[in-house]
């Protein structure tokens, strides 16, 4: 079901009108606190708050800096008001706790979440799309044609045409956790935690046409931007796979520590920044030589997002209302600010 606001079109004539925003923008959904702080990068500031998102968690936004789509951990039967999860449960718990088994999933989902389409410059509200089970992270494609999110608990992913608002709904495997599209946006790849793969999805077709193998776990990755190369964080055995997607294969792993999650590529694309959060580290792996350094970040960090331009990285933690700015190239501390809950899925507008 959706709940219309205005439509693209017109949101889109009224964002033209307007001035450009400051570039670049960091935004962090605040799911606890119900809504997305807006921070201006050039200053580490937070300059606006879009409200009224009851468990935001997944974030993304369009290739053209002009939309937010933002997935909701929120779950009401069809029709009804909102349940959200426990404040003192995470995410990846909640969506553990309720995962649906093939047997009892049926031909529908039991509960539906809220994905709200909103302007990046203000907040405002395009529209909403209604998608099966809680939604734990989000993507757009390239090309700005869909956006994507997952829903752990359901065992699939929901795919938002951006034009015609309608859903598709494709069953991924277990407990699928993160998402990248291929550079051309012909190609969806998911990492299903609970199967130690990636599935690999056409969007031409919206059908998983394989699976590759993964260490234990696999949650957040990476794609290189070539699209040659995909990154993948293996939560359980605390290593990162490196896969040449070319032949599906896994070309080098990297040990990093315990419980990973928030992933990114440096800038230059030499390296990539790894959150360690249960060993209270962020870690740099160099993709030349292999090497792994680390600096302590704790308490535990959580999610990772590098931001063009600038030379920084913004790391969350999962136990304090904090954002850590840190340095690419020696992972030092650059500066901190708090925020009004738990930083969850980030996006960058340049």
């Amino acid at each position: 079901m959706f709940t219309k606001s205005l439509t693209l079109a017109g949101a889109l004539a009224t964002f033209l009108a307007t001035s450009a925003l400051a570039q670049p923008m960091v935004y962090i959904p605040v799911g606890n606190a119900g809504k997305i702080q807006v921070v201006d990068a050039a200053t580490g500031e937070i300059t606006n708050e879009f409200t009224g998102l009851e468990a935001v968690h997944g974030l993304a936004a369009t290739p053209d800096g002009q939309f937010l789509i933002a997935g909701s951990f929120s779950e009401r039967e069809p029709g009804a008001e909102a349940v959200p999860k426990p404040e003192a449960m995470s995410a990846e718990d909640h969506a553990v706790h309720h995962a649906a088994s093939e047997e009892n999933a049926g031909d529908g989902p039991a509960m539906v979440s809220p994905v709200s389409i909103l302007r990046a410059d203000n907040g405002e509200l395009v529209r909403t799309v209604d998608v099966p089970g809680a939604v734990h992270h989000a993507t757009v494609s390239p090309d700005g044609r869909f956006a994507a999110l997952t829903q752990p608990a359901y065992g699939a992913v929901s795919v938002i045409d951006l034009q015609t608002y309608e859903v598709n709904t494709i069953k991924t495997g277990s407990l699928p956790n993160y998402m990248a599209f291929g550079p051309d946006s012909a190609t969806l790849y998911v990492s299903n935690a609970g199967d130690n793969n990636i599935a690999v999805i056409s969007t031409q077709h919206w059908m998983v046409q394989k699976t590759i193998t993964t260490g234990a776990a696999p949650e957040h990755m990476v794609l290189s931007p070539d699209g040659a190369m995909l990154y993948v964080n293996n939560n359980d055995d605390g290593t990162v796979s490196a896969i040449a997607l070319a032949t599906g294969a896994v070309v080098d792993t990297y040990p990093i520590g315990e419980r990973l999650h928030g992933l990114d590529l440096s800038e230059d694309g030499s390296a990539l920044l790894v959150a360690e959060r249960d060993g209270d580290n962020v870690a740099m792996v160099d993709l030349a030589s292999g090497e792994v350094s680390k600096q302590a970040m704790g308490p535990s960090p959580y999610h990772l997002t590098t931001i063009p331009g600038t030379g920084l990285a913004y790391v969350s933690s999962s136990d304090e209302a904090v954002m850590k700015i840190i340095r690419q190239d020696d992972l030092s501390l650059v500066s901190q600010f708090e925020i009004d809950d738990v930083g969850h899925q980030m996006t960058v507008i340049e």
